[in-house]
């Protein structure tokens, strides 16, 4: 992001939708926040990706159906080291997007309305301040090394169990760095691109899918029992089904969590057919 004398850090953005009306209206909207600048307009993938190359945007609003590429290609194209911080503008629903998470710091399912485009533009805001505190991280880290005695970087704050499952994760508290331990968390819920870890008293946000994750934790100490939550295995007291079929599982403390019908079989397994 560029800064101006006397003003505040602009937002540089790129918009790229094939649909007329589209455009506008994410103009409109983006034009009436005073730290952004609209630095390019594009109505094809394949003009996205000039954009991006060309312009290097802090922030790209990506359609997702459009003509010369659409939003995946375009992003396969550029490749994710390469990809801004992006807002996919879609027709579909959160989990198609799921296929493309990796890219999306949020996504916007048309039509949506001024509140929607606040928050997923709060989140890029967020996104990219992050972003800043990590080189900056990074930095100080590379000052503090000294002969032998390395000081890890922050990318690798979340270790793994002999290389396999999470052990920590990294989470940003009021700008500062805290290491969460896996054992601390409870249960972890979904929203759209990002994931609420739930430790007993209070609450974490990253940037991760629950697919990742559930890929990263160990599957002995955690299950996925829905497409929005993940729970840890010891903390489950009981499988409840509510007066409309659906199960939950209720964990001790007394939340309760949804259960998928694909995944309750496998769940009932692993508790000992509760």
């Amino acid at each position: 992001m560029s800064v101006e004398p006397g003003s505040q850090p602009l937002l540089r953005v790129v918009i790229a939708d094939d649909e007329p009306l589209g455009r506008m209206r994410l103009r409109r909207l983006l034009e009436a926040q005073p730290d952004v600048e609209i630095v390019g307009v594009v109505a094809d993938g394949a003009s996205a990706i000039e954009a991006v190359q060309r312009l290097s945007p802090d922030l790209l609003f990506l359609d997702v159906e459009m003509p010369r590429k659409t939003g995946v290609e375009v992003v396969r194209e550029l490749g994710a080291e390469l990809m801004p911080p992006t807002i996919f503008v879609t027709a579909y629903d959160q989990y198609a997007i799921e296929a493309f998470d990796f890219a999306a710091v949020d996504y916007l399912v048309k039509p949506f309305d001024d509140d929607r485009f606040e928050r997923a533009l709060d989140r890029a805001r967020q996104r990219l301040e992050m972003q800043s505190l990590a080189r900056i991280r990074g930095d100080l880290m590379r000052l503090l090394r000294s002969g032998e005695r390395a000081v890890p970087e922050p990318q690798q704050v979340a270790e793994t169990n002999e290389g396999r499952y999470l052990e920590r994760i990294a989470v940003q508290t009021k700008g500062r760095l805290r290491v969460v331990p896996v054992s601390a968390i409870r249960y972890i819920t979904a929203d759209g691109p990002y994931a609420h870890l739930h430790l007993a008293n209070e609450r974490h946000t990253i940037r991760q899918s629950l697919r990742i994750l559930a890929q990263q934790l160990d599957p002995s100490r955690f299950i996925r029992t829905h497409r929005s939550a993940i729970v840890r295995l010891d903390l489950i007291e009981s499988l409840v089904r509510t007066p409309s079929g659906e199960y939950q599982v209720q964990l001790n403390g007394g939340v309760r969590l949804k259960v998928s019908r694909s995944r309750r079989n496998e769940l009932q397994r692993r508790l000992g057919r509760l």
